[in-house]
């Protein structure tokens, strides 16, 4: 993160097809690190970063699923569109602070 990004939102979460890891909001892109973690000493270990997108390259956002509620993020990449869903523990906030984020770019 440069020094212009603040960061809005940062949880534990899961990603249908990518696993455990932590998914972060700023004022500028979205991003997903896979993280690694031990039950034994209750460590954790922050991996690769799997979903760097700027908050432009956003096509659509939205919630899904009656039970296992989950915020899906369709991205526009260079091989044309992807859809990530989140499992995370407040869809609806998470929902509205990233349209909100989209919102307030210039």
């Amino acid at each position: 993160m440069d020094d212009t990004e603040k960061r809005i939102m940062q949880e534990d979460c899961s990603e249908d097809s990518l696993g455990m890891g932590i998914l972060t909001l700023t004022n500028m892109r979205v991003a997903f690190d896979k993280t690694k973690g031990r039950i034994a000493d209750f460590s954790k270990k922050i991996g690769e970063t799997v979903l760097d997108a700027k908050l432009n390259e956003i096509v659509e956002v939205g919630k899904e699923g009656w039970l296992i509620k989950k915020v899906r993020i369709k991205v526009t990449t260079e091989t044309g569109e992807k859809t990530y869903k989140f499992g995370v523990y407040n869809t609806s906030k998470w929902l509205k602070a990233i349209q909100d984020a989209k919102s307030k770019l210039v």
